[in-house]
């Protein structure tokens, strides 16, 4: 449970007054969090009612993220295959529960997902991970479970650090692994055939 600082120890220009006009974590709704999030220029997703202030990506993170939907989109737009879009785009995996994935894509046959303020699903999801503990846990662990349970086809997890990406598959509502590609190897789609992407590419390594 959150709580609010003393007003009398705060400095005067602090305005703690304004966090009362919120919810308390774990009790914020799915309007509650649409309306503050529809007027923020930060990522913020809802997991059980509790808000995740997510990282402010930095410019290596932004190039990788731009370079996977420019490819994606080159690929699927030309066979009218679906939508591929990027964050910030809110994506309501069941109620009470909101991610904004790095790429999204939905197939033609799963246009009804998008709607104008947060799509209802996926087809094919990516997240790019950023520096630290709590963003690895989010990605590898927390994500992963959760895109399988809204039964997303397809996760592609990349890995700047490890210099990786991982493409995962749902089968029987879990994900197994399709393939771990790295330095100078070419990762590929099993939901979208013919999808590729070359690791060093995406992630500006040099040639080979």
């Amino acid at each position: 449970m959150s709580t609010i600082p003393d007003s009398t120890s705060m400095t005067p220009d602090m305005t703690w007054d304004v966090a009362t006009l919120f919810p308390r974590q774990g009790q914020w709704s799915d309007t509650e969090y649409l309306n503050l999030t529809d007027d923020l220029n930060r990522l913020v997703e809802l997991t059980h009612g509790r808000l995740e202030i997510l990282e402010m990506p930095t410019t290596s993170h932004q190039q990788i993220v731009f370079k996977l939907v420019q490819r994606l989109f080159a690929f699927v737009e030309p066979q009218k295959l679906g939508t591929a879009l990027m964050a910030p785009l809110r994506v309501r995996l069941q109620p009470g529960l909101f991610r904004e994935p790095d790429v999204v894509f939905a197939s033609t046959a799963h246009q009804h997902f998008i709607q104008d303020d947060f799509w209802t699903g996926a087809d094919l999801v990516m997240e790019v991970v950023s520096a630290g503990l709590k963003s690895r846990r989010r990605d590898f662990d927390e994500k992963r479970s959760e895109y399988a349970a809204a039964g997303i086809a397809e996760y592609w997890i990349v890995d700047p650090l490890t210099q990786t990406i991982l493409v995962l598959e749902l089968l029987n509502s879990r994900y197994e692994l399709v393939g771990e590609f790295g330095i100078n190897e070419i990762a590929s789609s099993r939901l979208l055939t013919g999808f590729t992407v070359a690791v060093n590419d995406v992630l500006n390594l040099p040639a080979a």
